[in-house]
Parts: C-alpha cells; structure tokens; sequence
C-alpha cells in the first residue's frame, strides 16, 4: 500500500521508513531538506519536500495514501514554554490530520510520547493510554497533539512510546554510553526511578502494527518492551554492552540538578539552542517511575517487542562504534 511519513529524517522516523519499504510499501516522506534524506531516496521512498507549515506539502505527502505516520515533532524548544512546543506538536498535527482527512486517508497513526500520560508509581505500570497528566512543556503538547488528532474526525490510532533508543539516536542516549565507557555514572536523586524502554526498531514494527490492524482503529496504546529497569539497573546494563564489567554509580542531588538545568536552559537560550536540560524537565526527571504495560497493543495488534534490554543495548553499542560515534 501507500504510506506517507512525516519525521522520516529522525530516529523513529527513519527505522520506520525502513521497516515499511522491507514490506514492499511505497513510501512518500515530508522532508525538509531532500539533499539531506538522501538514504531515504537510496531505500526507495519518494520525497516531498516542505515541512508542518506548508500545507501543500502536506496535501503532495498525504495524496493517495492509505495510511499516514505522523512522527514528527519538537522534543526541544527556544525558552522551553508551553507556546514553542504547542506550535509544532499540537498545530502541525492539526494541520497533518486535516489534510490526511481532505485527502480520504483511511488511517492516521500519531506517534505521541509517554510524557503525555505522565509518571506512574513504582511497580505500577500505566497500561490504559487515555490517562494523561503531563508534568512537563513537551508531554502537554503531546497530549494536546492527541486532541488534535482525535478532533479532526479521521480515523486514527495514536501509539504512546516509552523512553526509545537503538541506533542513529544522537541525543537521547548516546551521552549515557558514553558515560559509562568512563566507568562512572551519575544518577539523579537515588537512582531508582523505573524505566520502560523500547529499541527503535521494535517502535517501528509496533507503529506498523497498530496501524494495520483493524481493532487499534479509534484507540490509543502504549509501546515499550515489558522489562522495567531503575536508573542504576539501565547503566550497568549500558556498562556491560560496552564491556565493562562494573559502571560505579554517582547519585546526584536534587538542588544540584536543578542548578544544573537552570545553568543548561539559560545558556541555551542565550545562543539560540534547543536543549531538553531546563528546570521545567525536572519534574519528570524526579518523577518515581516512567512505565507502562504494552498489553492491550499486543492484544489488537499481535506485536510484542522482541528486543530485550542486554541485546538492544549491545546492538547500539555496536551501531555507535561502527558509526564511529563511541
């Protein structure tokens, strides 16, 4: 079938695109610069250029498609605020929705974040993807890109990940392996805030998944692989993928993490850079646990994630040394 992709140029975006053309799909990918997304065009995909503002891009990208993934969107933003993060994640998903409806599109998947359900007690992982209580700027524009796409009456499923990692991720965990290549690690608080995660390339399998089937129509769900691991757990999971047999842990303390993100955020804005470090983050960094239960997608759709933590990690790991990353 046709599938148009929005975000084809990021981490999700571009294992997904990957995954649909080794199912013989067609792809169509809203790219910004095509010069840049050249391994897009190299796999087959067919390029738009024009990004969530441009409307006639919009309506190139989404025309005849079956199904579109929307997986664009801001995870850091000038200042910080709601209003940065509002433009991208809930208007450009407005304006996603309503061109895929013009265009008859039989299916919307939305690739929100687990920052719009908010945090979960420790042991409690959330499993019902209607609950929402963002603690931050980014998981309100989430949750508020949901709404968005719940409003414009196509039919949708929206997929709510957890912390994502795997290779061509830059930002997210990559200064973690590099941290534990050293031997020492710090933590925030004590440690033992819990972890969901979910390697890339399973996000991309699961994302094509909640899209085909038919009873994900309507619904929301999350993703993430059901191992949960604290702080402490992760780095010396991270520590033996890079071959190192103990990861010394170093618990930092919550005022000096919070000078640290006031210190990061303000130099941030002063050059003009994004950064996810800002005091606003602090509430989800010091949140007791970040999981979730992937069951009911596994129940509609069929997909589980098969990558476990060890084996993930190692072919991060070994994605981040042939890149020449670590």
């Amino acid at each position: 079938m046709k599938v148009a992709v929005t975000g084809a140029t990021g981490v999700v975006g571009s294992h997904l695109a990957e995954a649909l053309r080794q199912r013989g799909h067609e792809v169509v990918c809203l790219v910004r610069s095509p010069e840049k997304a050249a391994s897009l065009a190299a796999i087959g995909c067919r390029l738009v250029k024009g990004d969530l503002e441009n409307d006639g891009a919009l309506r190139e990208l989404v025309a005849g498609a079956e199904i579109v993934h929307h997986v664009a969107g801001a995870v850091t933003a000038a200042g910080g605020g709601d209003a940065a993060f509002i433009r991208v994640n809930r208007e450009g998903t407005a304006r996603v929705a309503a061109a895929a409806r013009s265009a008859g599109v039989a299916r919307l998947v939305y690739t929100s974040s687990l920052a719009a359900a908010g945090p979960a007690m420790r042991g409690a992982p959330v499993a019902d993807a209607t609950v929402s209580g963002p603690v931050t700027p980014y998981g309100r524009s989430k949750l508020a890109g949901e709404e968005a796409v719940r409003a414009s009456g196509i039919p949708f499923t929206i997929v709510r990940p957890a912390s994502v990692y795997g290779p061509r991720d830059r930002n997210q965990f990559l200064p973690a392996f590099k941290l534990a290549r050293t031997g020492w690690a710090p933590v925030l608080g004590d440690g033992r805030q819990e972890l969901s995660l979910i390697h890339v390339r399973d996000l991309a399998d699961g994302l094509i998944a909640a899209g085909e089937a038919p009873a994900t129509r309507g619904r929301a769900y999350h993703a993430a692989h059901p191992q949960v691991v604290n702080q402490r757990e992760l780095f010396a999971a991270i520590g033996r993928a890079m071959g190192r047999s103990h990861v010394r842990i170093v618990p930092v303390p919550k005022p000096v993490v919070m000078a640290l993100l006031y210190v990061v955020g303000t130099g941030a804005d002063l050059v003009g850079s994004g950064t996810v470090l800002r005091p606003t983050k602090a509430p989800e960094f010091f949140a007791p646990a970040w999981t979730c239960s992937t069951a009911p997608l596994t129940a509609d759709s069929g997909w589980t994630a098969r990558l476990g933590l060890d084996e993930g990690l190692a072919d991060t790991a070994r994605w981040y040394k042939d890149a020449g990353w670590l």
